[in-house]
């Protein structure tokens, strides 16, 4: 059973071939990620020069279809890892620095423990599969903590029509409906049938078993994942540069559109920190270098993943503000310094900006 946390309700949308995603943060407890960590979303997409001397695919074929069954963890011992870096780390086909790569693990990327031994960890990260030094790697309470600030725990309405009720009862009032694109604030998980939610300036209670909850963690690449989207980025190329950061001819829209989706409802002060945080990863050599490679990263901006920012990208339902935060964050402007993440204040220590804290 999930207690006490908080997380933003996403009802079911359309989501894009690249999964746009949603900049959004949950404080997960330790059974929640237990719970959920089978499900690990697709890694962020940002490397540093790792497709060199990799391991051929008929050896990293056999590599996988080993893994689950040579594991040596266990079964009450915690299986979480998470990487420890600035930027990304090589993942090899075996324990030792010699040994060809299979892939890369980025900042904030977790997995599971495979086995461990000598200083390395084998490990698993969506498809990547090897071994990892422990100098990079996070462990045990250093690595649930960490999961804790940057894992996502999506809760999706898996019905059309979700009722919100003043009591934790079939039979209570109901003070409202959650359809498309609506989105609240969860308080706890008050038991197996019923979850609470800030409605409006009151708390509610929705049926759980209409919910789907799934704690996300972003996970690394293999080499043959970064050469085939690297293959596609070359394709689709049709960017201008506008100063250091790469600027395509729709990204000042589709940053808009995300800013909408975010901050709609703040300030201009609200909205420009949106799109400072969109920029600054940008800016930084540990996320994509280009807008929409940081807006389509998994796991990272919720209205992005439930298709909403597609939905309001195509339909041109954009506030001017939104487009002059955009233009201003594109430009270089920010009032958030370097921060590159961003969620509903009352969970994290940062600066607070309107009903969001920005790190």
């Amino acid at each position: 059973m999930l207690r006490g946390r908080r997380a933003r309700i996403l009802c079911a949308g359309i989501l894009l071939c690249l999964s746009l995603s949603g900049m959004f943060y949950m404080e997960a407890d330790a059974s929640t990620r237990k719970e959920y960590l089978d499900s690990l979303s697709v890694g962020i997409s940002q490397i540093v020069d790792p497709t060199t001397g990799g391991a051929d695919e008929q050896t990293i074929r056999e590599l996988t279809e080993m893994a689950e069954s040579n594991s040596t963890r266990s079964s009450d011992e915690s299986d979480l890892v998470m990487v420890n870096v600035q930027v990304a780390m090589n993942v090899r086909l075996e324990a030792t620095e010699e040994s060809d790569k299979v892939g890369v693990l980025y900042k904030d990327c977790g997995g599971r423990i495979l086995e461990r031994k000598d200083g390395w960890t084998r490990l698993k990260s969506g498809d990547l599969i090897g071994w990892a030094s422990d100098d990079y790697l996070l462990f045990g309470e250093d690595a649930e903590a960490m999961a804790d600030d940057v894992g996502n725990l999506i809760v999706t309405i898996e019905t059309e029509i979700l009722r919100v009720r003043t009591e934790p009862d079939n039979g209570a009032d109901v003070i409202g409906l959650l359809t498309g694109d609506d989105e609240l604030e969860i308080i706890e998980i008050v038991d197996d049938n019923w979850i609470s939610v800030e409605y409006g300036e009151e708390t509610g209670y929705v049926q759980a078993e209409y919910v789907d909850l799934d704690f996300h963690i972003d996970e690394g690449e293999t080499l043959a994942a970064i050469k085939k989207r690297e293959e596609a980025e070359r394709q689709a190329k049709l960017y201008a540069n506008q100063g250091a950061v790469v600027v395509g001819g729709d990204d000042t829209r589709l940053l808009a559109a995300l800013i909408q989706c975010e901050a709609g409802g703040e300030t201009s002060n609200g909205k420009l920190a949106v799109g400072a945080v969109v920029m600054n990863r940008v800016r930084s050599g540990a996320y994509p270098n280009t807008i929409s490679g940081v807006i389509f990263a998994s796991g990272q901006f919720t209205p992005a993943l439930n298709g909403k920012v597609a939905r309001v990208y195509t339909s041109g339902n954009i506030s001017e503000s939104c487009y002059e935060a955009a233009r201003a964050a594109i430009n270089g402007e920010t009032n958030v310094g370097g921060a590159t993440h961003f969620r509903r204040a009352g969970n994290h220590d940062g600066l607070l900006i309107d009903h969001q804290v920005f790190w």
